[in-house]
């Protein structure tokens, strides 16, 4: 099967809501490549060695959370860009980003697939009243000791989180996928156990210590593994299409 670019890209658009939010990029079709879609390859960021896997898997679109033209980058076609831009546009192959809307959604978004992959039940927005802070508050089913829920992480994602011990057990989370850790005040003001975000700061050590609650830092890439991947399924259900996630390794 296969269907239009135009079409894929009108639905992404319209799932994700993406022309309501404001963002640091331009989200939805960054490079456009040939007409018709068959095979999408998704991954986190559009990095070369994305590119050039997407090309050896013969995709036609690919499809990521970190795209291109981000606000205050150099806008000249040179060096690194320039050789991304040329491996999409000699090959015909289309890039599809999403930034914000992907982390908001409600159903694909990455801090709502890091609560399943986390067993943690959404309970609602880390600040009610700031829409533009993308992260979430939630329980857990039973109480944890900070060591066991930093076990759980690792297990989940693959890799060891940094771990900043707080006071008492953990059973109310508060969470931001990748470099989400300067909203930890917020989260203290949720009344959180243990705040979770990909990145650490150095001041994110001294506010988790002097408010008393736990922080985990678990990767700004292994914490936004999941979201383009739910979206990908979901146009690949759609339009009856063939999706590769390709994960390219990420120690940050």
């Amino acid at each position: 099967m296969a269907v239009a670019l135009s079409t894929l890209v009108e639905e992404a658009d319209r799932y994700l809501g993406s022309a309501r939010i404001q963002d640091y990029c331009p989200n939805g079709l960054q490079v456009e490549g040939r007409p018709q879609v068959s095979r999408i390859v998704s991954g986190v960021t559009a990095s070369q060695a994305l590119l050039d896997a997407a090309v050896e898997a013969n995709a036609d679109l690919v499809l990521v959370h970190h795209g291109y033209f981000w606000k205050g980058e150099n806008p000249c076609i040179t060096g690194m860009k320039q050789r991304r831009l040329k491996t999409l546009l000699k090959h015909d192959i289309s890039l599809l980003s999403y930034h914000l809307p992907l982390d908001l959604h409600a159903d694909v978004g990455n801090n709502v697939q890091l609560a399943e992959q986390l067993e943690i039940t959404v309970e609602g927005p880390l600040d009610p009243d700031n829409p533009r802070i993308v992260g979430l508050v939630g329980s857990l089913s039973e109480a944890m000791t900070p060591r066991d829920f930093a076990r759980r992480v690792q297990t989940a994602l693959g890799r060891e989180p940094l771990l900043i011990e707080g006071d008492g057990m953990i059973r109310r989370v508060g969470w931001c996928t990748g470099g989400g850790q300067g909203y930890i005040d917020q989260a203290v003001l949720a009344g959180v156990d243990l705040y979770l975000s990909g990145e650490a700061s150095e001041q994110t050590f001294h506010s988790a210590r002097e408010n008393g609650i736990s922080f985990i830092a678990a990767g700004h890439h292994a914490t936004e593994r999941y979201g383009v991947q739910a979206l990908g399924d979901y146009l690949a259900r759609r339009f009856a299409l063939e999706h590769l996630f390709i994960d390219c390794p990420n120690p940050i």
